[in-house]
């Protein structure tokens, strides 16, 4: 079935969930979500300058109420991803997300933190968290002018991954998709390291369709990016995250839009390495939380009810160990 962008804001509730066809997620109290890429931010005391040319939508604190809200008749928990804070940040962002994960008060059960393995003092930081269980990873964000292609394969970046491995944490690969050739090298180089394929790899979401007049062209092409997957997919140590291609919706766009992006994933890496993601609130920028998790619901429709369930909760319980 074909549903307009208007017809998903009219259904975006957890009965319009339910009634997708999805076996797992239903209004029953005990459907439970692993979201495995839960920002916050308060900027009342945070730093984060990227979002000074951030969408205005973005530019205000998203903190756990907002997230509760989010989320609302959804038996959610949520692994914290970190928001690539200002440097000087970093250590405040990580004591306070894993307080939080600590006191399991909150949706927030588990962190991935925000680090630096290319920094000298590394693996300090990294020592300074390894006794609190609920510190399940590090990401560095390399999508940013200040990672250009071929960062990640820096010696001194590969050893800081490697050292990851060796404390028994996970690496998430953020990073632009015509530069995935990377990240494939990277995870062959670090073979004792897991990671996680953020964002479906951010995929341009034009390369799946005919263009329209005075679109600028994708930035690859589906084929590019179907190689690229399907090579890191091929690596033991990495698991796909469905999370992200929300954010990259146009006016109008739907589950259509993101089914080539997901499906090609959930085949790709098959039905025991792949987790959810919810990436609120950056999935504002094309849906609500409700509309995302109603797409990929409306996505998976036709697969296994127990292909489902993994990808929701099952997996991610595994992968990180997790215990809720």
């Amino acid at each position: 079935m074909h549903l307009t962008r208007r017809q998903f804001l009219q259904h975006a509730s957890v009965v319009a969930v339910a009634t997708t066809g999805c076996a797992t997620v239903p209004t029953a109290p005990d459907a439970l979500i692993i979201d495995t890429h839960q920002h916050l931010w308060d900027l009342a005391s945070q730093k984060l300058p990227w979002l000074g040319d951030a969408p205005a939508v973005l530019r205000k604190s998203y903190r756990t109420e907002e997230y509760r809200a989010a989320t609302a008749g959804l038996n959610v928990r949520a692994i914290y991803m970190e928001v690539d804070v200002a440097e000087a940040g970093l250590v405040a962002e990580a004591e306070f997300v894993l307080g939080l994960a600590t006191a399991g008060q909150t949706p927030t059960r588990a962190a991935v933190i925000g680090g630096r393995p290319d920094a000298p003092g590394f693996a300090d930081y990294v020592k300074r968290f390894s006794a609190n269980p609920r510190f399940k990873g590090v990401r560095r964000v390399l999508h940013s002018p200040a990672t250009p292609a071929g960062y990640c394969l820096k010696p001194e970046f590969v050893r800081g991954v490697r050292l990851l491995g060796e404390a028994g944490r996970t690496f998430d690969l953020c990073m632009r998709a015509p530069e995935l050739k990377d990240a494939v090298k990277l995870t062959e180089t670090c073979p004792g390291t897991r990671f996680v394929l953020d964002h479906c790899g951010n995929p341009d979401l034009k390369c799946f369709r005919a263009s329209r007049p005075g679109e600028e062209k994708p930035r690859h092409t589906a084929d590019q990016w179907k190689r690229s997957i399907d090579a890191l997919a091929k690596r033991p140590n990495v698991i796909g995250k469905i999370s992200g291609i929300a954010a990259s919706l146009t006016p109008g766009g739907g589950a259509e839009d993101l089914a080539p992006a997901v499906n090609h994933c959930l085949d790709a890496f098959g039905p025991d390495r792949v987790v959810f993601g919810g990436d609120w609130p950056v999935c504002l920028l094309g849906a609500t939380y409700q509309q995302w998790v109603t797409m990929l619901c409306q996505i998976i429709a036709s697969r296994p009810a127990e292909q489902q369930r993994k990808l929701w909760s099952a997996n991610a319980l595994r992968h990180y160990g997790l215990k809720v």
